[in-house]
């Protein structure tokens, strides 16, 4: 077998976490993914892998072997760029994830920009509050919210947000402001979560400790956006994170709850899988967007 097609069907079961994975990936049969690890191991005279019936894991040789492997990819695949003429000038498809309203407000001013900048290139967005897998779901571009997993994947931090309570001026008029977390039980809380889930746990940071009070549910949605309307209509108080309540803390018709009992802040990251070797259609988009988001007051 073709020695660079070994690579990557390598770094393929690497990525994916399995030959299954991988043969899906490539659009291969799984008995041609195994066979090409196989070969390659032979070749090497060493182990890149260990396997289970459950588990594929990668050896610590693999590991580094996996990341020659990239890097050697990269490389032809940036050769080969050059000499078609298209290195300056970014074209195809560029994938990029996020969560939905990050999407909207974050991602979408900073994809217009670089899409106006770059005629050949076409965009897909997958905006989801849920965790997309990047290499089976072919995402080039990924904004991450939260502590990272350790993974192959490329990280660059761009900021952090708060999870904050907040309510509006009119709702607290008329329902008090709390003082301690406990005083939420006898309010209105306003909920994003499964429709099945009975009560808010929310989390609190008092004096360095953590206290996680179950409270009870005036609304209970499965959306950001219809809590952040529910809050906005003077219904109850809403737990956010920073930069979905932004809008309304500028103009004022949100304020902020609580915030001496808020915990740590998430960090915020701009993942992707070629590293340094990234193409330039990858690499323009990232540039644009941790320059953007790493200068917005609300995301630091």
């Amino acid at each position: 077998m073709d020695r660079l097609h070994a690579m990557t069907v390598f770094v393929a079961v690497v990525d994916t976490g399995g030959f299954a994975a991988a043969a899906r990936k490539l659009d291969l049969s799984p008995p041609v993914v195994t066979r090409a690890v196989a070969e390659l191991e032979e070749r090497l005279g060493l182990r890149l892998l260990t396997r289970t019936t459950r588990v594929v894991r990668v050896t610590d040789a693999g590991a580094r072997y996996a990341e020659d492997c990239r890097r050697i990819l990269a490389e032809i695949e940036e050769a080969e760029v050059a000499a078609a003429g298209t290195h300056a000038a970014p074209r195809g498809t560029l994938t990029i994830t996020a969560p939905v309203l990050f999407g909207q407000l974050y991602v979408v001013p900073v994809l217009a920009r670089y899409l106006q900048q770059h005629p050949q290139v076409e965009a897909q967005c997958l905006f989801l509050d849920r965790m997309v897998n990047i290499v089976e779901e072919g995402i080039d571009v990924a904004v991450r919210i939260g502590e990272l997993p350790d993974s192959s994947l490329q990280a660059v931090r761009v900021g952090r947000v708060r999870r904050m309570l907040v309510a509006s001026p009119s709702y607290l008029a008329a329902a008090g402001v709390p003082r301690h977390p406990a005083d939420l039980a006898a309010g209105h809380t306003l909920l994003s979560a499964g429709v099945n889930t009975p009560v808010a746990d929310w989390r609190f940071n008092e004096g360095g400790r953590s206290l996680v009070l179950p409270l009870p549910v005036r609304l209970r949605t499965t959306s950001n956006g219809s809590v952040i309307t529910a809050a906005l209509a003077h219904l109850g108080i809403a737990r956010l994170l920073s930069y979905q309540a932004a809008p309304h803390l500028r103009d004022g018709t949100l304020v902020p709850v609580l915030e001496a009992f808020e915990t740590a802040p998430l960090p915020i990251h701009v993942v992707h899988l070629e590293g340094r070797r990234a193409t330039g259609k990858v690499r323009g988009f990232i540039d644009m967007a941790v320059a953007s988001l790493r200068a917005d007051p609300f995301l630091n």
